[in-house]
């Protein structure tokens, strides 16, 4: 079948910059796994094209974008693969479809799109620092006072504009929750080769993403949460790491919940930091799956070392001061295993609570707690099974 060419199939791009013998290593590792095969199709140029069809029950989300990525002037593109010199803005508005199913995005063969059965853009434009700033003061006073939070994603590895973009809105729309909606996203080069090039614009993305941090708890927001996702935890912890050695600490009252999904993080590096820095005030929370592909691919390429998203002594890390959700008896929708994030978000409100009511008092040993979050699709209840590990003298109820 014929697709437009703003729908691609998968294909194994390997650019001329990165060195040829790493990244055969990495294809063939890769495609050991499973990744390669079961890829499909990816959003090219074009697909974000606006849409100008209505069509009922539809849901919209007003998405802010803050980026290391260089402008892309080909129509219904905004941003691609290069990295800019600076940091840059955009604002979308992406509808919905009433046929969504939860943890999916409805991606349209041909763009724009048909509102009916996929996500479509309704509004795009680039901003300036002072517009992206507006923007924000402005989503934020449509809360009411004790609402007014944002909510950050940074993708990972191999993630195209297009995919981060509308990775947000789909938790955003399945999590039901009222935070406005940050996209952080950094240069990915956006093909499975890019792991070199992607692990190098992630290190570069770490002055960006502390302004943008910078900049939202400077704002009228009351919290500032963080969920970064494989290779985006890269990004997170060396920008946190470069904060706390500036001498400028963000300010506690303002820091949420910071949450790492399947992060691609050599476990030696997590435990360095946090050995350095101390037991956070605010306990990461970290999501960890045992059969995870893309990690056990990523562990290979980095000579053996274990990643933290797939590290098995849980243990360990809640004593180091996080929160540990085990994901593993959680069927994943992709053959990686690498995305159970995005399946769980319509049970985020649940989750949240149930990490909230844990009372957990001075102790010798960790606290294990079983949670059968549950999630309301259109269709029916979805129960997740879920495992939570949590350190001695950590008390998420008292966050807020």
């Amino acid at each position: 079948m014929k697709r437009h060419a703003a729908m691609t199939a998968c294909r194994m791009t390997i650019h001329a910059s990165a060195p040829g013998r790493p990244l055969l290593a990495t294809v063939l590792l890769l495609s050991l796994f499973g990744l390669l095969a079961g890829c499909g199709t990816r959003p090219d140029a074009g697909i974000l094209e606006i849409s100008q069809q209505t069509a009922p029950d539809t849901t919209s989300h007003t998405i802010l974008v803050a980026t290391t990525r260089e402008p892309d002037d080909r129509p219904g593109t905004l941003f691609g693969r290069e990295r800019s010199t600076g940091l840059n803005f955009a604002e979308a508005t992406v509808s919905v479809p009433p046929i969504h199913e939860a943890g999916k995005i409805e991606w349209p063969s041909t763009p724009p799109g048909n509102p009916e059965t996929d996500f479509t853009v309704k509004a795009a434009q680039r901003l300036d620092d002072a517009g992206f700033r507006a923007a924000l003061n402005e989503e934020l006073s449509r809360r009411p006072k004790g609402e007014r939070e944002v909510f950050v994603f940074i993708h990972g590895y191999n993630t195209r504009f297009p995919e981060a973009l509308y990775r947000m809105v789909q938790l955003k729309h399945d999590s039901g929750l009222p935070q406005v909606a940050v996209l952080f996203t950094w240069a990915s080069g956006g093909n499975v080769t890019d792991y070199l090039y992607d692990s190098n614009s992630a290190t570069i993305a770490r002055d960006g993403l502390e302004r943008t941090l910078r900049t939202l708890v400077g704002s009228n927001a009351e919290k500032v949460n963080v969920l970064a996702h494989s290779m985006g935890n890269w990004v997170l912890t060396e920008t946190l790491r470069q904060i706390r050695i500036s001498g400028r600490p963000l300010p506690e009252r303002k820091l949420g919940v910071i949450a790492m999904a399947a992060p691609d993080l050599d476990i030696d590096v997590f435990k360095a930091q946090m050995r350095r820095a101390g037991k956070p005030k605010k306990p990461f929370i970290i999501l960890v799956s045992r059969d995870d592909r893309a990690l056990r691919a990523s562990s290979l390429i980095a000579g053996g070392k274990e990643r933290l998203g797939a590290y098995e002594d849980e243990a360990e890390l809640a004593k180091l001061g996080a929160i540990v959700i085990d994901l593993t008896d959680i069927k994943g929708s992709d053959t990686a295993n690498h995305g159970k994030f995005a399946e769980i978000a319509q049970a985020a409100p649940e989750l949240r609570s149930a990490l909230q009511s844990l009372e957990l008092r001075p102790q010798v040993s960790t606290t294990e707690t079983t949670v059968d979050a549950v999630g309301n699709t259109a269709k029916a209840a979805v129960t997740f099974p879920l495992k939570i590990l949590t350190a001695p003298l950590t008390a998420l109820s008292n966050q807020r």
